[in-house]
Formats: structure tokens, sequence, C-alpha cells
């Protein structure tokens, strides 16, 4: 099985680290391959879309053709982990601001989001909130980070903080307002790959 990190920008590195860890803990033997350009994705049964900012996130994913293979991946039902920016990118809507800026959005997810809800890169934090898949409290940690503001009927609302709804799942597509690859916490990851194996078996 092969993974694919979107590495157009964001915390790629971090991601594929967790990753790494999360398949030695399951005892994975799974192939990461970092994605800039267009060609690979095709190939993979699964992808990773890291944080970043989202308009040049998804002006870049644009220029280079790998948003039409993302869509054609998430048509095949891959599994998807999206963070932060990249929840934004997945979204239906991401709202006034991107109808403002006019930001290019894949909208494989229907949800509608709103960028930068809790403030700048100066407001990050940490906070344990709770994810429906596991079983104790996950600490959370929030840069500059979205919050969902719609959810269809299809989507699954798996994490709150507070009356805020920061994480989602959509058929085998998570979208994550958090950066769990930042925390040594690596059942998130974990999770992924499990529907990344139960999808390629």
């Amino acid at each position: 099985m092969t993974i694919a990190v979107i590495a157009i920008q964001g915390n790629v590195e971090e991601h594929i680290h967790a990753i790494k860890q999360a398949m030695q803990k399951q005892k994975l033997d799974e192939e990461i391959v970092p994605v800039k350009h267009k060609g690979t994705i095709p190939y993979c049964n699964g992808i990773v879309l890291p944080g970043g900012e989202s308009t040049t996130l998804c002006r870049l994913m644009k220029r280079e053709g790998i948003d039409i293979e993302i869509i054609d991946a998430a048509k095949q039902n891959k599994p998807i982990l999206a963070t932060c920016a990249g929840l934004i990118s997945l979204a239906k809507s991401g709202g006034k601001q991107a109808r403002k800026t006019k930001q290019h959005l894949l909208g494989i997810m229907d949800i509608e989001v709103d960028r930068n809800s809790f403030g700048r890169q100066g407001d990050s934090f940490e906070v344990p909130i709770h994810i429906s898949f596991l079983d104790t409290p996950y600490n959370a940690v929030f840069i500059r980070a979205p919050k969902i503001v719609r959810v269809g009927k299809n989507v699954e609302v798996i994490a709150r903080f507070g009356e805020d709804i920061v994480g989602a799942k959509q058929q085998n597509i998570i979208g994550l307002a958090f950066h769990p690859e930042l925390t040594d916490d690596l059942r998130i990851h974990q999770y992924y790959l499990q529907l990344v194996q139960e999808n390629t078996s």
C-alpha cells in the first residue's frame, strides 16, 4: 500500500514522520510518497493533505493538476486525511472569505468552513477534545484554525471544541481543523491507516 502526502506546503515532514511511527506501531509495511506534481496519486491507496495557507495550497494544487486527481480519488472512496488548510481545501464552501478571494476549493466534502476562525498564529493553543473514534481525550493543536459551520446530511461530526465543529468524516474522508502531526499521540494517524487497510483489502 502507498500513502501520498501532498508536499506543496505545510507540515509535510511532520505528517510523514507521524505516519511512519503509526505504521511501526501497527507493524505495517507501507510506502509514503511526497507528491508535488500530478501522476502519482492515481497509484496511491490513500492521501494526506497537510495544512499551510489554504489559498496558496489550492492554487498550487490546481496549477499542478493535483486537484483533479484528488477529486477522482475521493470518487473512488480512497481514504483522505486533511488537516487545517487541507480541511478548507476539501470543503464545498469556504464562506464569505473564499467567495471574496475567489478561492478554488476541491468541493469533495459537504461542509462549509470559516477560515482562521480561532485567530492568528499568535493565538495558537493546545486543548483536550473528544473525538468520536477515540476512547480518551485527544490533545489537539490549533494554529490559525478554521471551524466547520455547516455539515451535510452524509457528514458525521467527529470532534468539537466547545460548540464549534473541528472534525468531520464523510465516508473515508477525515477533515480536521487541528494538527495531529504536531503531537506524539498517533491515534488519529493509526485510525486513518486502518481505513486505508480496510479499503485496500
